[in-house]
């Protein structure tokens, strides 16, 4: 299966979804220069779209958030359809489950400017979580974790503290950027999420 680069991804979907880190702010970004789908004449007039192509759109906006495999995010998904109440609840254990992933709080923590560079660097084993060696990028980080750049890998980050002056760093996570050590001190915050997705299309889509 060919591999869809991280631009397509936001064409595809009609929306900047950050996927390269800084590139995105600026005048590079191909949404900035190509705003409209891969293969798609710029002027070409667009097909209203069915409620299942809307949530189809939707859901892949939040799979390529979080870079994650259709049979993953899936996976996900399914797994908190009808534990809750309402479609707000589940929405809100769906966004905690997929930042507690590994490469997600790597990301978060500013160790990785991506969630695509985060995941590599986690299967490369540059982290330890809890003193141990943890490559699996989907590892579910709890409340208490410490997450610590390897000895053999520091020479990568000779430039974190600095970088990190500028960095807003989650309320959920504490860090000492200069032992290269990063914590999580409590739950998620969903407001500080703000993923640019409606969630309650991706359940209806699932439930079909």
């Amino acid at each position: 299966m060919t591999k869809i680069n991280d631009c397509k991804k936001c064409r595809r979907v009609g929306a900047k979804l950050f996927l390269k880190g800084e590139r995105c702010s600026s005048q590079n970004c191909a949404m900035v220069k190509k705003p409209y789908a891969p293969g798609q004449k710029p002027k070409r007039r667009k097909r209203p779209l069915s409620e299942f192509g809307k949530e189809m759109i939707e859901k892949q906006k939040l799979r390529y958030w979080y870079d994650l495999r259709e049979k993953q995010f899936a996976k996900y998904a399914k797994d908190v359809i009808g534990r809750q109440k309402t479609a707000e609840a589940a929405g809100d254990q769906l966004l905690r489950k997929l930042e507690a992933r590994l490469d997600n709080t790597v990301y978060r923590a500013g160790f990785a400017i991506s969630r695509g560079t985060a995941k590599q660097m986690v299967v490369h084993g540059f982290f330890h979580v809890n003193g141990k060696p943890v490559d699996k990028p989907s590892y579910a980080i709890k409340v208490g974790d410490t997450i610590t750049v390897r000895p053999g890998k520091k020479k990568v980050f000779v430039d974190f503290t600095e970088r990190m002056k500028n960095y807003n760093l989650p309320a959920w996570i504490s860090l000492d950027s200069k032992n290269l050590e990063a914590k999580v001190i409590g739950e998620v915050v969903i407001e500080e999420i703000a993923p640019p997705v409606e969630i309650s299309s991706i359940f209806e889509f699932y439930s079909r």
